[in-house]
């Protein structure tokens, strides 16, 4: 057969078998070729020029190689045509796939930008949002952790951010989910673009006196800037869980764990600021400038226009509502955006079994192992002054017993406590209290009693809860544990 820079290398190999242990000889890269997944994918549709790009090999010298290693194997003189690089990008899905994670676990190894962008653009050249999604959920599913898919995944959107750039930012309707986390993303760079300009005037190693001068401003910015949270709140509560039924859950866990860390920045530059802890706040300052952007760019250019591929009309109005509840970051939604006829979802019905709640669904042995787990005893006495429940905790604080059931609150209780208690349920009743706090000692034990008012969404009384709870530990607690100490 003729060689030249298009001859694929599934051809090549039917044609030459023994070419393969030649190949992975040649490059350790090419050793993907011996597995299944490899020759199916990459192996049915790249090309010798592509193979010399995943090699990192001179095609015109691979070229070469191969045919010499023909003719000493069966002596035959194989004819090499032009050595041109180039061809067509590499399109089968998961051939590209199988590229990008190859792309990837370079970067882990270290391998040089340049080069990996140049290898980027000889066999993908341009790239879906979706497809850098699939690529970071296949590589945490193949058992890359997320910290480390977190650690490149700067590096990784560099090496596509020319072919990125160059698609048309999303658009969508005024008052689309989308629509409003991009008028945000306006407002933060306005925010950023005024700690940019404090920051040149201050420097980078201003002695405390020249912080002195712009320390309001920061404080005012940073104070600002730390509204972004309600931003990330969203995304992670709101349009994370539409994405995971999709099966998208790497992504969303690497871009969570990115908003931590700016979380974790912000915490840290408010502080500097408020005690000056110049230059120090300055880097993180930068640092902290730098990120939102970065996120700003993978939000507009990964992140949602996977998610407007992805997504339903109905899907994005579940994404819509609830949102008010967490709030928004420096602006109010516009309107405009219905979600198009008949798109907003049905109101979810109860399966078999299910008892359905204000915000989900459970079995009633769920319902009843939940509140036995719970750690406070609870017991409701309804708007006629009947107990109709208690927890049956493994331990509850003070007895209760099936004979409660029915009774009237008011006789649980020893003739000393009557009149308090009634007093409780009156002003209750009449709506001029809420709650009624004791606190009492037993046994070396602090405890904590509470009686809440329970109101229907009128406003209606409809009863009385009672939490009973011991926080002698509870009120030893000081500091603050964040990691888990199991052993």
């Amino acid at each position: 057969m003729d060689l030249n820079a298009n001859t694929k290398i599934d051809d090549l190999l039917q044609e030459y078998p023994f070419l393969m242990e030649y190949l992975v000889e040649r490059s350790p890269k090419f050793k993907l070729l011996e597995s299944a997944v490899m020759r199916k994918t990459v192996g049915k549709v790249a090309t010798v020029a592509q193979a010399a790009a995943i090699g990192g090999i001179d095609p015109g010298r691979l070229l070469n190689d191969i045919a010499e290693e023909i003719r000493k194997r069966i002596g035959t003189d194989a004819a090499v045509g032009a050595a041109k690089e180039g061809g067509s990008p590499i399109m089968d899905a998961d051939a590209r796939q199988e590229v990008l994670k190859d792309i990837m676990r370079d970067l882990h190894g270290g391998v040089e930008m340049n080069i990996l962008k140049r290898k980027f653009h000889e066999l993908i050249k341009d790239i879906d949002p979706s497809e850098i999604a699939k690529m970071e959920q296949r590589l945490m599913d193949e058992g890359m952790p997320e910290s480390e898919v977190k650690r490149l995944c700067d590096v990784h959107v560099e090496v596509f951010k020319e072919s990125l750039s160059a698609q048309d930012a999303p658009v969508v309707p005024r008052g689309h989910p989308v629509h409003t986390y991009m008028i945000e993303n306006r407002a933060a760079e306005g925010i950023l673009h005024e700690l940019d300009h404090v920051l040149a005037k201050i420097g980078d190693s201003p002695d405390k006196a020249r912080f002195a001068k712009d320390q309001p401003a920061l404080t005012t910015i940073v104070g600002r800037l730390s509204g972004i949270d309600l931003h990330y709140l969203r995304k992670e509560n709101q349009l994370f869980p539409v994405l995971e039924v999709h099966g998208i859950t790497g992504p969303s866990q690497v871009m969570w764990a990115l908003h931590d860390d700016i979380r974790v920045a912000l915490k840290s530059a408010t502080a500097g600021v408020s005690k000056a802890l110049a230059p120090d706040v300055v880097n993180t300052l930068r640092y902290l400038s730098k990120s939102i952007r970065d996120m700003i760019y993978k939000e507009e250019h990964i992140l949602f226009p996977m998610a407007i591929g992805l997504l339903t009309d109905a899907e994005w109005q579940k994404v819509r509502q609830g949102e008010e509840e967490i709030g928004y970051a420096w602006i109010t939604p516009e309107a405009g955006w219905t979600g198009g006829a008949g798109a907003a979802p049905e109101p979810v019905s109860a399966g078999p079994g299910m008892v359905r709640l204000d915000t989900g669904q459970m079995t009633m042995e769920q319902v009843n192992m939940m509140l036995k787990h719970m750690p406070v005893d609870i017991s409701f006495v309804d708007e006629n002054d009947e107990v109709r429940y208690y927890s049956a905790t493994k331990d509850r604080i003070f007895p209760r017993s099936p004979g409660v059931i029915g009774r009237k609150v008011q006789n649980c209780h020893p003739p000393k406590s009557f009149a308090m208690v009634q007093r409780i349920l009156d002003e209750f009743r009449a709506g001029s209290r809420h709650k009624a706090d004791f606190w009492i000692q037993m046994k070396g034990r602090f405890l904590l009693i509470q009686y809440f008012a329970v109101r229907d969404e009128k406003g209606t009384y409809k009863g009385t809860l009672e939490v009973s709870q011991d926080v002698t530990d509870i009120r030893k607690l000081e500091g603050q544990k964040r990691l888990l100490d199991w052993e």
